[in-house]
């Protein structure tokens, strides 16, 4: 049984829903970049915000009066995959539904109000009311509590590969015939904290923030034809060797599609010689140099646009192509490489 594409929700920084973010990108549209202060008050960095307007839909609901961006981002893209697969959850059908949250920075910004009470006024300044949204978890138990889901509910964390690792798992979930569908989602915000690590780490990146969320169930009209878990790489000289592995397991070739996970770093070097060797005419496309690296969110981004680049036969930058099938390649910061095959 091959795991099927139901239904999709997207927040980014060029807006919030599939068909409105997918016209805005095949026009050559791209974010635009906000400056926001560092740890440092002489420290400025670029990032690519998601617009207020994008998360007016989020449901008034007491889970949400003072949750995080990061979680009001998963909750506006979770519901819209649901309402894009015209599912409405109920009692019977949350109990078939389960939910999986990939995750790679976190709710860093409440996490930094956190600490920094407690570093300058004392353990005893710690808020009660700013805890809860400082553990990875925190965006899947709103979502699950939103939709009246009680069962399965995971959170994976991982650098950018780890939206395709939640995709396999919630395939190999649905081999159990009491689900009948599992919600993947990821989601991430943008913070100067966050720019000023990954400075330190000499990762010349953009960030971004915003969401992503794929419904996985056994009706959609977009199938996935393979899932590769891929593997790590010990250094950065060892990514493409890791690429090239996927390629092989997913049998790719010039005839297919490819999403790429381009962002400015090492990343895209691996990826250009890959794809080079095992499919020098194919299509390819890095949606990140629109939307910005997104990092745990990124990995859902792609995927929804090859599913959008399958469905219309349309690439941002390209004529109609005749693709039938699209490889998703998320090469991730922190040494992880995995990949996906969807098929029309």
């Amino acid at each position: 049984m091959n795991a099927r594409i139901g239904g999709m929700g997207w927040v980014t920084p060029l807006g919030c829903g599939i068909s409105e973010v997918w016209q805005k990108l095949l026009a050559g549209e791209k974010a635009t970049l906000q400056s926001i202060t560092g740890p440092q008050p002489e420290q400025s960095f670029a990032i690519f915000r998601v617009p207020a307007e994008a998360t007016k839909s989020a449901p008034a609901h007491p889970r949400l009066r003072r949750s995080s961006a990061i979680s009001r981002f998963a909750a506006v893209a979770g519901l819209d995959a649901l309402a894009d697969a015209g599912i409405q959850l109920d009692a019977a059908s949350a109990k078939r539904t389960a939910i999986i949250f990939a995750i790679s920075n976190g709710g860093v910004i409440y996490t930094k109000r956190f600490y920094h009470d407690i570093v300058a006024s004392g353990a005893q300044a710690a808020s009660p009311l700013l805890f809860p949204e400082t553990v990875f978890n925190a965006p899947a138990s709103h979502l699950a509590a939103i939709l009246g889901i009680t069962g399965a509910s995971y959170t994976l964390v991982g650098d950018g590969a780890v939206g395709l690792l939640a995709m396999k798992m919630a395939e190999d979930l649905l081999l159990d015939p009491a689900l009948d569908r599992c919600l993947v989602v990821a989601a991430e915000e943008a913070d100067g904290l966050l720019c000023d690590a990954y400075l330190r780490w000499r990762l010349p990146i953009t960030l971004s923030e915003g969401a992503g969320a794929v419904l996985l169930d056994r009706t959609g009209s977009i199938s996935i034809d393979a899932i590769d878990a891929g593997g790590n790489f010990s250094h950065q000289s060892r990514a493409a060797h890791c690429i090239r592995t996927i390629f092989l397991r997913l049998e790719a070739s010039s005839d297919d599609l490819f999403i790429t996970s381009a962002n400015g770093s090492f990343i895209d070097r691996a990826e250009a010689a890959s794809i080079s060797a095992f499919a020098p005419r194919a299509h390819t496309y890095p949606i990140k140099s629109a939307l910005g690296e997104s990092v745990g969110a990124s990995a859902l981004w792609q995927v929804i646009c090859a599913v959008q680049a399958l469905k219309t036969r349309r690439l941002p930058g390209t004529q109609e192509f005749r693709a039938r099938r699209a490889v998703v390649l998320a090469c991730g910061l922190n040494q992880q490489a995995a990949g996906l095959a969807l098929a029309r």
